[in-house]
């Protein structure tokens, strides 16, 4: 293996074990140009300037070559979902990268195309519909109610991001999957360790390999037993067409995409709500919250870009040639805020008809869990407004730590002051 193919395989393990979560932080990756990073930083809650600069001249351009290889961000909304959506010009395996064969289960849909990716989504899909999900409605009310209630025995002032926001989607998934409560606790210590960023996200392939196998344990235990979760319900529909490595990826899959993403839009959808009461307010009102919840996915776009696309061959997007081995991506937050979803795309306003957003992605690579995030978002906010109606940030907005070149964006903590005292009040 030659040099330049050597590094190349580094990076793609490195971006590999940072696609998911926490892990997501790319501060360790030195040999990337500060250039390249520009569409994964932001300014608070909102992208740079010049990814709006670079949207507005080039909706399709092309950041630099990088190892013999030209990068291309699309930031325009048009442009990104012709990107999405077409099933046939490039491809998201990154397994050669990697020195893999495709014998290789590597886990969720992301890095896999067509045909396989196809089987297994059709594996995932019907237990991700609105029928099967019902459920889980009354289950995650009473996860929320109780995160609320240890909130509020926490004192008066508590972190939101540690008391409420990662906590939920952590016991929603346990409950999705069917994980017995007596194993639920080194899953969560599993879950740390893999979205553990420090000294670049050292150790994240070991916490990675670990939370797959303790998955993969979950599947086999349950081939005698099925639970009454996604893993046991998969195992009585397609008994020994699935693997156990394919199921535990598939788990995996789920636990990777399904948690920090649910937790940041808790912790940031909060912030942003919280610099207009009247927003927050509306939050809390059950006719208004999916209009709400709508517009925060778009606004937020805690997930920054999209899977890596390769190009299979030349081709010509919006007037760039892109050649063969290019690598495409898609920056999800500059294409939601392009002015083509209709006015005010800087600010979160609920109240306006866009066109759909491209928060969950779009095409065969469209979030599979975007029903079961909504329905946490929902309940969480609506909780939270009906428990806390005058919650006030209790820190200087200046003062929070965001995660820095993070491809799922989120805050480190968010302390707010449950109840109101004037005195207090911080402007956000």
């Amino acid at each position: 293996m030659n040099a330049t193919a050597t590094i190349r395989r580094w990076v793609g393990q490195r971006l590999l074990s940072t696609a998911a979560g926490r892990s997501s932080g790319i501060s360790g990756l030195g040999v990337l140009p500060k250039k390249l990073t520009m569409p994964l930083r932001r300014d608070g809650l909102d992208p740079l300037p010049a990814l709006a600069d670079m949207r507005a001249k080039e909706p399709v351009h092309r950041m630099r070559r990088v190892l013999g290889i030209n990068v291309w961000v699309v930031s325009g909304y048009d442009e990104a979902k012709s990107v999405l959506a077409d099933t046939t010009s490039y491809s998201t395996d990154i397994r050669p990268m990697l020195g893999m064969g495709t014998d290789v289960t590597i886990g969720g849909l992301g890095f896999t195309d067509p045909p396989e990716h196809t089987r297994l989504r059709k594996i995932l899909t019907p237990e991700f519909t609105l029928r099967r999900l019902q459920h889980l409605r009354p289950v995650i009310d009473r996860i929320v109610q109780e995160r609320l209630d240890a909130m509020e025995e926490a004192g008066e002032v508590v972190d939101l991001v540690q008391e409420f926001a990662f906590p939920i989607p952590f016991l929603v998934i346990c409950e999705l999957l069917g994980l017995p409560v007596e194993d639920r606790e080194r899953f969560r210590a599993l879950g740390h360790a893999r979205f553990d960023i420090a000294e670049g996200g050292a150790g994240v392939f070991g916490a990675m390999s670990e939370s797959r196998k303790f998955l993969e344990e979950a599947v086999r235990r349950q081939r005698a037993e099925p639970g009454d979760g996604l893993i046991g319900q998969i195992i009585r529909d397609l008994g020994d067409e699935v693997s156990d490595e394919e199921l535990g990826g598939l788990a995996d899959g789920v636990f990777t995409g399904g948690y920090e993403t649910s937790a940041s839009m808790l912790s940031l959808g909060t912030l942003a709500l919280l610099r207009d009461p009247a927003n927050y307010a509306l939050a809390g009102q059950a006719d208004r919250v999916d209009d709400v919840v709508a517009e925060l996915l778009r606004y937020l776009s805690v997930v920054q870009i999209s899977f890596p696309r390769f190009a299979k061959a030349d081709l010509e997007l919006y007037g760039k040639k892109i050649a063969k081995g290019d690598v495409v991506i898609v920056s999800l937050s500059g294409a939601n805020r392009d002015p083509a979803l209709g006015a005010h795309t800087d600010s979160v306003d609920p109240s306006l008809d866009r066109p759909s957003h491209l928060g969950f992605g779009h095409g065969f690579h469209r979030c599979v869990g975007a029903e079961l995030a909504r329905m946490e978002l929902r309940a969480a906010f609506l909780g939270l407004v009906d428990r806390f109606p005058q919650l006030q940030l209790a820190v200087p907005a200046e003062s929070l730590q965001f995660r820095d070149l993070s491809i799922v964006y989120g805050v480190e903590s968010l302390p707010v002051r449950l109840h109101p005292r004037d005195a207090a009040a911080v402007a956000v």
